[in-house]
C-alpha cells in the first residue's frame, strides 16, 4: 500500500510546464504500467489533484485488500502520520462504505470513483465489523499493524527533518521495522544508496555514488589565499564539516548547487544564534528525553517544528508542539508545570556551549509553545491550496 500524491504544474513565462519529480514520475507511462503490479492504489487515485479524496480512496482501496498488503509506503514520513490522522477522522465513514459497498457521495472526483467502484464491488459487513473492532480499541497503539498484519515494513524518508516521525511511526506501527528508502536523490542526479536498510532508524546514512555525477562540495570554511570560498573535491571531504553538494552532471548541468547541506556525521545545522549551533541530532535527543517524560501520562506527540527568535535580544530557541492523548476521547489538558518541566528536560539535554550561553544569559529560555490538535495538517493543507512547492531539506 503506497500513499503517492501528484501535485498541480505550474507554467513558465514561455510556455513550458514545471512539476515536481514524484509528480512527473508518477504520471510517466512506466509508472501508470507497473501500479496494478505494485500497489493496492488504482493509478486514478493517484493522479486525483483532490488530495482529500485522494487520501480518502487510497485508503479505502488499501483496507478493502488488507490481506495482500506486505508493505506500506510513503515519500515522506509526514505523509504517513497525515493519513493516520486522516483515518482518525474518517474511520466511521470508511467503515461505513466498506459495509454498504457504496462510495461516499463527496467523492465527485470521475476517475476516483470508477476506480474504486471496481474494487469495491459488493457490501462486505464481516470486515466492515473487523476494521470496526480495531478502531474502537481505547488506544491507537500498533494500529498499523492491527489493519494491515501481514506488512513486513514501513518504507519512507525518515531522515533529517522526517526523523521528528519515527517514534510516532514507531508507536503506531506496533513494530512494523522502518526502512528508509534504497536510494538517495533529486532532480538534478542521484547522489547515493542505503547500504543497510535495517539499521536503527537514527543511524540512517548513504553512500555516494561516484559514478552517477561529478560531485563537488561547497563548504563556506573552505577559503583560497584570497579569502574567497571555493568548491573542494570529494575525495578532500573532512569529516564533521558541513558541505552543500555542488553536481555536474551527464545532462549538462556544470558545478550546479543543489540546495542539499550535508555533514559526514549525519548531524545537520537546524538551529543557530549568534555563537551556538545546535544541532539537528542534539535537538531530536532532548526533545526525545523531554517525550519520555510525557509517556507515563498518556501523551503522544505527533508532530514539532523549531525556530531560532532572534528579533529580541538575547534570542532564544522556539519549540511548537502538537499533542495528543494516546486514548482517543480524553480531553486535552496541559499542565503549565508539566510543560515546564519539558522544557528544563530540553535545555538540560542540550550541549555544553548551549548551557555556558544561557548561563552568560547571551540566548534566553527555550520556549515551547503546545498548538491545537491540526495546526500542522492545517498549515500543510493552506500552502498546498496555493500550491506552494515546499523543499525538505
Amino acid at each position: 500500500m503506497s500513499l503517492f500524491f501528484v501535485k498541480k504544474g505550474s507554467e513558465t513565462p514561455s510556455g513550458l510546464t514545471v512539476r515536481t519529480l514524484s509528480s512527473c514520475y508518477f504520471m510517466s507511462d512506466n509508472f501508470k504500467k507497473s501500479v496494478p503490479k505494485i500497489c493496492t492504489s488504482p493509478i486514478e487515485t493517484i493522479l486525483c489533484l483532490d488530495h482529500k479524496q485522494s487520501m480518502y480512496c487510497q485508503l479505502l482501496t488499501g483496507l478493502l485488500q488488507r490481506d495482500h498488503v506486505v508493505s506500506i509506503s510513503s515519500i515522506f514520513g509526514s505523509v504517513l502520520a497525515r493519513s493516520i490522522k486522516f483515518l482518525q477522522d474518517h474511520w466511521n465513514e470508511l467503515c461505513s462504505n466498506i459495509r454498504t459497498g457504496c462510495l461516499s457521495d463527496w467523492i465527485t472526483d470521475p476517475g476516483c470513483r470508477n476506480a474504486v467502484s471496481s474494487i469495491l464491488t459488493r457490501p462486505n459487513p464481516e470486515l466492515a465489523d473487523t476494521i470496526e473492532h480495531i478502531y474502537g480499541n481505547e488506544s491507537w497503539e500498533g494500529i498499523i499493524k492491527k489493519l494491515w498484519p501481514k506488512a513486513k515494513y514501513i518504507n519512507s524518508v525518515i531522515t533529517g527533518t522526517m526523523s521528528q516521525y519515527i517514534s510516532l511511526l514507531d508507536f503506531y506501527g506496533g513494530g512494523i521495522p522502518l526502512v528508509s528508502p534504497s536510494c538517495y536523490g533529486s532532480l538534478e542526479s542521484t547522489f547515493g544508496i542505503n547500504l543497510n536498510p535495517l539499521s536503527n532508524p537514527y543511524d540512517i546514512s548513504y553512500t555516494f555514488l561516484p559514478n552517477m555525477a561529478y560531485f563537488d562540495q561547497w563548504s563556506s570554511e573552505m577559503t583560497n589565499a584570497n579569502g574567497n570560498v571555493e568548491p573542494v573535491d570529494f575525495a578532500n571531504v573532512k569529516l564533521g564539516q558541513f558541505y552543500e553538494v555542488i553536481v555536474t552532471t551527464f545532462t549538462d548541468l556544470y558545478r550546479y548547487r543543489v540546495g542539499e547541506v550535508l555533514n559526514l556525521s549525519n548531524d545537520g545545522i537546524l538551529l543557530s544564534i549568534d555563537m551556538d549551533k545546535t544541532s539537528e541530532a542534539d535537538l531530536l535527543k532532548a526533545i526525545g528525553n523531554a517525550k519520555r517524560h510525557l509517556e507515563p501520562l498518556g501523551f503522544v506527540l505527533m508532530t514539532f517544528s523549531s525556530y531560532a527568535e532572534s528579533s529580541s535580544i538575547p534570542g532564544r530557541y522556539v519549540l511548537f508542539w502538537e499533542l495528543k492523548f494516546k486514548e482517543r476521547n480524553r480531553c486535552l489538558k496541559l499542565d503549565a508545570k508539566i510543560m515546564e518541566q519539558c522544557c528544563s528536560i530540553v535545555e538540560e539535554s542540550l550541549d555544553f556551549r548551549y548551557k555556558s550561553l544561557r548561563e552568560a544569559n547571551k540566548i534566553a529560555a527555550l520556549e515551547l509553545k503546545v498548538v491545537k490538535h491540526g495546526t500542522f495538517d492545517a498549515f500543510m493543507d493552506f500552502y498546498v491550496s496555493k500550491r506552494a512547492e515546499l523543499r525538505k531539506l
